[in-house]
């Protein structure tokens, strides 16, 4: 059994790469109503994500990215494929949170290395509470190397 470590903070850095404006309102308020302290970045494709991830200093490193599948200029898959192909980016989770229940997708997206496939639900309380849940398994469950560990030092170097 998985305890929550009571000396992390629960502010997290998350980078939603997301297209749809409601799909983004509807995640930052659910994750303030479940009490989740984080800083909400958003890109609203892949280019703009890797854009964001690349420039230092552009935002700080997000504790995990939640992608999108369906976006224009650069997809979801295209973007994890960059991010995992990148020293620099390669061991940040990201979690494909997509519309899509299409087999190929959720089949190409671990074999690119996703952490996780979860499917919106398309009915606002669904998705509501999945967001939810979401932030809540991000805090309390989930453990990302911190900005001092050795792999951080091997990312500055």
């Amino acid at each position: 059994m998985t305890h929550a470590d009571p000396t992390r903070s629960t502010a997290i850095q998350i980078l939603l790469v997301e297209d749809s404006e409601p799909d983004i309102l509807l995640t930052q308020e659910a994750f303030a109503e479940a009490g989740i302290t984080n800083e909400l970045h958003v890109a609203r494709d892949g280019v703009e994500a890797l854009e964001r991830l690349r420039t230092p200093g552009n935002m700080p490193r997000p504790d995990v990215i939640l992608l999108d599948i369906n976006m224009p200029r650069m997809n979801g898959l295209e973007t994890l494929r960059e991010i995992k192909r990148d020293p620099a980016l390669m061991t940040i989770p990201v979690i494909m949170l997509t519309t899509s229940e299409a087999e190929e997708d959720i089949l190409r997206s671990y074999e690119a290395f996703a952490a996780s496939y979860v499917v919106k639900p398309v009915e606002f309380s669904r998705f509501y509470a999945a967001i939810q849940a979401l932030g809540r398994y991000m805090v309390t469950i989930v453990r990302v190397p911190g900005p001092q560990g050795p792999l951080a030092k091997q990312r500055s170097a």
